[in-house]
């Protein structure tokens, strides 16, 4: 595998790794904003989302490379201008924060939920080996990811073998049938995919700002979207085919897995964790380069300080915080996804007009 094709893989992984969080590997998320409406409008939903992932990943990248964006907010002002720029970068920097807060708190869920230990330890536990891996920055992410994102594309291909084409996966129960009375579900996609646009600015703009060349952008964001888009299938087609009475547990996917025997129950976990841990220093990380491109302070000061922060909101508990912030998020992520498309991509030549 020569040179490029190893960076194609590392930004589809690190695209994949950064979106494929807590409510994503868990399966939560995947449940509240598509397996909701039942396999078949789930389903569709999943397709158009797909299609939204694969562009929006590659569109963002590119602009970040052409315009060398150091951080999200180089590029939240080139696409609002300097005035609604900031306005955009608070909004930005709100919904990372929260998300933090959901993903710290899957953290402790699991440990919670599936092993029968402390819910504060579980988030103790990750706050440190945050702190640790950031002291690497990008590097440190891109070889979690690296390591991570193989082992959940593995389980998805595994429940893919062993749930698809088992009755249910494309049931529409009663309780589901009621929920399409509201029409949500028609706006779902476009929440979930401003929703993850929102939050994978932080790690996405530098890396695409610090790309090698635009072909490579180009493959990984295809790539990765395929992939999330894959892995949405699979995992929602699953959760539906235990609907309702899955709805009750806060990690649905372990659930699942947990019919596989106690030794891939234990790794499914341990990925999930790490899918989790991908997100929480994705955004962590890019809390902390907005913070410092603004405040001259020490880097290990300002993570510990982002960490601890999250923490505090995290004891509202994992699912209360995704019902209610992952559509509100999603809800302010389309003002960002509107500009976007909107947004003309700039020349190779274009000079960007700030310095740091």
């Amino acid at each position: 595998m020569n040179k490029k094709s190893i960076a194609i893989l590392q930004i589809a992984a690190t695209y994949i790794g950064t979106v494929v969080g807590a409510g994503f590997a868990s399966g939560q998320s995947i449940m509240q904003f598509f397996t909701v409406y039942g396999g078949a409008v789930g389903g569709a939903g999943i397709a158009i989302t797909t299609v939204l992932f694969m562009w929006i990943g590659t569109k963002m990248m590119l602009l970040s490379h052409r315009i060398k964006a150091f951080s999200y907010q180089e590029l939240n002002n080139y696409l609002f201008g300097d005035i609604f720029g900031k306005a955009a970068n608070m909004l930005t920097f709100i919904i990372l924060f929260g998300v933090t807060a959901v993903m710290m708190s899957g953290t402790g869920s699991i440990f919670e939920e599936q092993l029968g230990l402390p819910y504060q330890f579980g988030i103790v536990v990750s706050i440190v080996l945050s702190y640790l891996v950031m002291t690497k920055e990008l590097n440190g992410i891109l070889a979690i990811n690296s390591l991570v994102v193989p082992m959940m594309l593995f389980f998805t291909i595994l429940i893919a073998i062993t749930v698809v084409g088992t009755d249910g996966i494309f049931q529409t129960t009663g309780w589901q049938q009621q929920q399409l009375h509201d029409y949500k579900w028609l706006i779902t996609p476009f929440t979930y995919a401003a929703l993850n646009f929102a939050f994978v600015q932080s790690v996405m703009v530098p890396l695409g700002s610090e790309a090698e060349d635009e072909s490579t952008i180009k493959w990984g964001g295809f790539w990765g979207g395929v992939g999330l888009g894959f892995m949405l299938l699979i995992s929602h087609l699953a959760i539906n085919s235990r609907m309702p009475e899955i709805i009750t547990f806060e990690i649905p996917m372990a659930e699942i897995i947990r019919n596989f025997g106690p030794l891939f129950h234990v790794l499914f976990l341990l990925v999930i964790y790490g899918e989790i841990f991908t997100t929480l220093i994705g955004n962590v990380f890019g809390m902390t380069r907005q913070i410092r491109s603004l405040y001259d302070l020490p880097r290990n000061a300002v993570v510990l300080a982002t960490l601890l922060a999250c923490f505090l909101i995290s004891q509202a508990g994992f699912t209360s915080l995704l019902t209610y912030l992952y559509p509100l998020f999603g809800y302010m992520g389309i003002i960002l996804l509107i500009f976007l498309a909107a947004k003309q991509m700039p020349g190779k030549t274009w000079k960007r007009p700030w310095r740091r």
